[in-house]
């Protein structure tokens, strides 16, 4: 069976009231509990007020007790960013508050003037998340005495110990050992495949990348498992979309016309950035950034009425690979009624008919 889960980083127009963006993403997560989906991934970033969630599980903590059975992932917490001790104790708790529906997406940073603000080297960003998250397995399943010595942080707790009191029974996480890691991979053969393979973390293709890059990413994951004698499970892969199922086909294809549309302000954002990090003459990006917004709207965005939604996810599954989780994208809902019923018609009329094709044609279904 394909899974439907959400994933929002979330992106909102710059002008829009801070206090209601928070809300309006409550109330996705809240919708996509209701509707049966089955996990809600949710992004950090310190320095973009477009971008304005800076503590995924904070905000994430705020709908715990209005849902049941969704399950909570950053996507993703960027560990050169934060003590691995802290960030330790923090994940622990969540996971205890949320009855162990917590599921932990990791990434180096990806946003400039985060690492920037931070005065993170982004050369070193990568090996600081390994290091973080190694860290981090180690406060989750360890008592007093620790002491770790690395090259960007130590951890120790070796003098002012009572166990007799708990002090220095550090606070552990509900699942055992530890929540699921999972790591978003973005380019098409990810070099950090390997270590994905290796530790089995969740994989997980972005929704902002072409169709190509994705299959790229599964074939290079499988490869990298088979070469170490593990069997890659496509019900641990998770693959990410951007949907809108309208009323009918025409409803749809106006909206992604918009020029001031969810869809094209989604990716005019992702581009510039794209663009300012490599192309330095105004020109070059802006004729850049414009034909790859349209590219991303033909490859990236699945859009129509529910008959042509389910053609397009069939044909996108067929090219890409047999994932075992569908991420819808959390968009900003500038047409409320629109994306609520998107949502719906995803989750209640697209969603059993995908699992059906699969069920015919996915030989491991």
């Amino acid at each position: 069976m394909v899974d439907l889960g959400f994933f929002a980083m979330p992106l909102h127009p710059k002008e829009r009231v801070y206090q209601e963006v928070m809300n309006e993403n409550r109330e996705q997560i809240l919708l996509a509990d209701k509707l049966g989906l089955t996990e809600a991934w949710i992004g950090e970033h310190q320095t973009s007020i477009a971008e304005p969630i800076t503590d995924p599980f904070m905000f994430m903590a705020t709908t715990i007790h209005q849902t049941k059975n969704i399950k909570y992932g950053s996507a993703v917490i960027n560990l050169s960013y934060h003590h691995p001790v802290k960030l330790a104790m923090q994940i622990a708790m969540f996971d205890q508050i949320s009855g162990g529906r917590t599921l932990v997406g990791i990434g180096p940073g990806g946003l400039p003037s985060d690492s920037e603000i931070f005065g993170v080297d982004r050369e070193r960003s990568y090996d600081m998340m390994i290091e973080c998250v190694n860290i981090m397995e180690a406060v989750w399943t360890q008592d007093a005495p620790i002491d770790i010595k690395g090259t960007f942080w130590d951890a120790k707790l070796t003098d002012f110990v009572e166990e007799g009191v708990g002090v220095g029974l550090l606070p552990k996480p509900l699942q055992k050992p530890f929540p699921p890691i999972a790591y978003a991979m973005r380019s098409p053969k990810s070099g950090a495949s390997r270590i994905v393979a290796e530790r089995d973390w969740i994989p997980i293709s972005g929704n902002f990348v072409p169709a190509g890059f994705v299959a790229s990413q599964w074939t290079d994951y499988c490869c990298q498992r088979e070469d170490i004698g593990k069997r890659p499970d496509p019900e641990n892969w998770r693959a990410g979309r951007s949907i809108l199922v309208a009323e009918t086909n025409e409803q749809a294809e106006d909206y992604v016309a918009r020029e001031e549309g969810g869809f094209r302000h989604y990716f005019h954002y992702l581009r510039t950035l794209e663009a300012k990090r490599s192309i330095t003459s105004s020109k070059e990006r802006e004729t850049f950034v414009t034909s790859q917004v349209n590219e991303a709207l033909e490859d990236q965005v699945l859009a129509g009425d529910a008959d042509t939604v389910l053609d397009r996810l069939i044909a996108f599954r067929d090219e890409v690979g047999p994932f075992g989780t569908l991420l819808m994208t959390g968009h900003d809902w500038d047409d409320k009624a629109l994306w609520q019923g998107s949502m719906r018609r995803l989750a209640e009329d697209v969603m059993p008919r995908f699992n059906q094709h699969a069920k015919v044609s996915d030989p491991a279904y």
